[in-house]
């Protein structure tokens, strides 16, 4: 596996970077996708390169078709191959449902929903030249369940886990494994744009049944199970990795 190749979008902080520096662990050369900080990316490659992987950093807003080919271009050029693309780039405007504009749903829609399609598509074109490839794209429980202020990146994830069905049917020819890991509430940065970040952490202590918080290396976790040859038979699943907080009503 000295020569195979991942993808993560997002990869320059969380669960896209522990997700890029596992895989360089595993002995995959890395493609650190970031959007606005190239000190962080290259931070993400620079980790990696002391593993003894190749790391390249890309910039590309995956929500933008034209971006996202340049960038599948880059990855051509640098390595001609590509084995495993993690969709884990995301975005979303939360605030009410009654306060949502058309410019939200476009910038969120976009970023989560549209991006896996086109990405999937160019990452199949390389995939296909080597035999095959793993897709893994990071979901959450608002694409089943109500969250508060979350109408816009439920919709999104959703949207996420019906393509994730449709890739897996369609890219099975070509030898394309495809699926989701969906997480409960995890506290990385991210979880800091929500202006109800702190209850929901304390829902999520108080309703899960295993105890505590899902944390990243759960998440992690799971996304390696995947893109592992033990996982070539689950096709078009989407993996709730929640400590059983989805099963409470």
């Amino acid at each position: 596996m000295s020569n195979k190749v991942a993808l993560v979008t997002g990869s320059s902080r969380g669960i896209g970077k522990k997700t890029a520096i596992r895989l360089a662990e595993k002995g995959y050369d890395i493609v650190v996708n970031y959007v606005r900080s190239k000190a962080a990316a290259e931070e993400t490659a620079q980790e990696i390169k002391k593993l003894g992987r190749k790391a390249i950093v890309v910039r590309a807003h995956v929500g933008d078709v034209e971006k996202v080919k340049a960038m599948f271009q880059t990855i051509n050029e640098e390595f001609g191959r590509l084995d495993v693309f993690i969709n884990n780039a995301a975005s979303g405007v939360q605030r009410p449902l009654m306060e949502l504009e058309e410019k939200h749903w476009n910038w969120t829609l976009d970023i989560n929903s549209k991006a896996l399609l086109f990405c999937a598509q160019e990452a199949a074109k390389l995939m296909e030249k080597n035999g095959g490839g793993k897709i893994v794209s990071l979901s959450s429980l608002g694409s089943i369940r109500y969250i508060e202020n979350y109408t816009l990146v439920g919709t999104s994830k959703a949207a996420v886990e019906a393509l994730t069905r449709y890739l897996a049917v369609e890219l099975a020819p070509k030898n394309i494994v495809v699926n989701a890991v969906s997480g409960g509430a995890v506290d990385t940065g991210a979880l800091k744009h929500f202006p109800n970040r702190d209850e929901l952490i304390q829902e999520a202590l108080r309703k899960t049944p295993a105890g505590r918080m899902v944390e990243i290396d759960d998440l992690v976790n799971t996304i390696l199970f995947l893109v592992s040859d033990d996982a070539s038979m689950i096709r078009g699943q989407t993996i709730i990795v929640d400590g059983g907080q989805s099963l409470l009503v």
